[in-house]
């Protein structure tokens, strides 16, 4: 193998590898020797089939075995002998022009081809122990778990009919049965029998509910609405729909009492064993909140401390994932850049610096992981695998198959597992501040806190965002 470096200008490096047609012969010697013993060809006895007839016979197709071996093994051996570490995987560039490719499956040519890739940037890894992050915390106070409690009863809450002649209003649980049509015709999914609705719970389309209060058992409402524009079927979104309700029953609720019967419902003990449960959940949602946050903040620092090229690959490939999923979401939601007070060209903007931020600090975090060795167990990925099947009921068995055969579908699993596993360690060194607060400034969306956190990249990483 002879390599010849041909860019070396930043991050940016290309390779020229080149392997003499007399190193493709020996090998394809040593192949087709090899597969003596394995083909059967009429006319000849097990491993006595002339090597000349095999050359014929399958030739081609192991010589294309092994430029595929020999491109894949010799561009990692000329990393390897550089000692350098590509930002992403190599981009591998094979001649294209027949007669080239011809000589090469033939042996009458040198195998030729072409490694491009930005290698990983030098930096300094700064000093955790000076790094200092206030955290935020809350804790569950009495009346959050009394709403809480309340709001659970509501989903267990019992009804009785009204009085006849009782008009339905908010709150009330009406049982209708409908039919929908558009432009007069019916559609798919627009008619069902012995509906249970409950007024007020914006369970239907925007709109539908409020025009069946004021209805009694056995009237017949004629009910006009709009499909948002949004609606998961694109069938129907945006289209104008009329409902011949009927409504059949209107029953009212009953008062729940909130004691150790409740409790017993939901198969506890009693009220106190609920409100432990509650305590318990509040408190994991605060705390899962706190992490997001402080996690930011130990981003932002980090931010402050580190300053290095970029891969230009890394920083397209980002910022594309970043706008795809923005313009989707937009095109979904109907609105465009002037609906958001902004322009195309200054969203671009933006973006592109939340793109270096992530790459920035996800090469950081990677550095750190694999200077202090750390490491992923199987069975997090494992159980991180498991939660993700089991969002697709009915497909686990297609799925599991999916990240069989995608090894780089198995490292997106496995990469923001190594990036809480990073941060946790840069944490544990940091000096951190708590700062208590109310829940609901906890829990104050923050809608730049997820767009903009660090994620590893490395070559083993799948850039491709949902």
């Amino acid at each position: 193998m002879q390599v010849t470096e041909s860019l070396n200008k930043g991050l940016k490096r290309a390779l020229e590898i080149t392997v003499s047609k007399e190193d493709l012969n020996a090998k394809l010697d040593a192949k087709l020797e090899q597969m003596k013993g394995q083909v059967r060809i009429n006319g000849f006895r097990p491993g006595k089939v002339p090597t000349a007839h095999l050359k014929k016979l399958y030739g081609k197709s192991a010589m294309s075995e092994i430029v595929q071996e020999l491109i894949t093994a010799e561009s990692a051996a000329a990393l390897e002998e550089r000692k350098e570490r590509p930002a992403y995987q190599p981009d591998i560039n094979l001649t294209d022009d027949d007669k080239d490719v011809d000589g090469i499956l033939a042996g009458t040519k040198d195998l030729k081809f072409d490694v491009a890739y930005e290698v990983i940037p030098a930096f300094d890894v700064p000093d955790f122990k000076k790094v200092k992050v206030e955290k935020l915390v809350a804790k569950v106070a009495d009346k959050e778990i009394d709403t809480a409690i309340a709001e659970l009863a509501k989903s267990y809450q019992d009804y009785k009919p009204k009085k006849k002649g009782s008009k339905a209003k908010n709150g009330d649980k009406v049982e209708i049965s409908f039919e929908g049509t558009i432009d007069g015709k019916k559609f798919e999914g627009g008619s069902a029998e012995n509906v249970p609705l409950e007024l007020g719970a914006n369970q239907f389309i925007p709109g539908f509910e409020e025009q069946v209060v004021g209805a009694k058992a056995g009237d017949d409402v004629t009910v006009k609405v709009t499909f948002p524009n949004d609606y998961s079927s694109k069938d129907l979104a945006g289209s104008d729909a009329e409902f011949a309700v009927k409504v059949l029953e209107v029953s009212e609720a009953v008062e729940s009492k909130l004691d150790d019967e409740f409790a017993k419902k939901l198969g506890l003990d009693d009220m106190a064993q609920l409100r432990e449960r509650i305590t318990e959940q509040l408190s994991g949602e605060l705390d899962q909140a706190s992490r997001q946050k402080v996690k930011r903040a130990l981003l932002d620092e980090l931010e402050k401390l580190v300053d290095f090229e970029l891969p230009e690959k890394l920083l397209t490939q980002e910022f594309d994932a970043i706008f795809a999923q923005v313009k989707e979401e937009m095109e979904r939601a109907g609105k465009s850049f002037e609906d958001e007070d902004t322009t195309e060209e200054e969203a671009t903007k933006e973006y592109q610096a939340i793109a270096e931020r992530r790459v920035r600090l996800g090469l950081l975090l990677a550095e750190v992981g694999e200077q202090k060795e750390i490491k992923v167990p199987d069975e997090e990925v494992n159980q991180a695998l498991i939660a993700q099947v089991r969002q697709y009921p009915g497909q686990e068995q297609q799925i599991i198959e999916y990240y069989k055969n995608n090894p780089q579908a198995v490292a997106q699993i496995r990469a923001p597992l190594f990036e809480e596993k990073v941060v946790d360690y840069i944490l544990e060194l940091a000096t951190i501040t708590d700062k208590t607060v109310s829940r609901e400034e906890l829990l104050k969306a923050d809608d730049e806190d997820e767009t903009e956190e660090g994620h590893v990249h490395g070559p083993d990483c799948d850039h491709d965002h949902d």
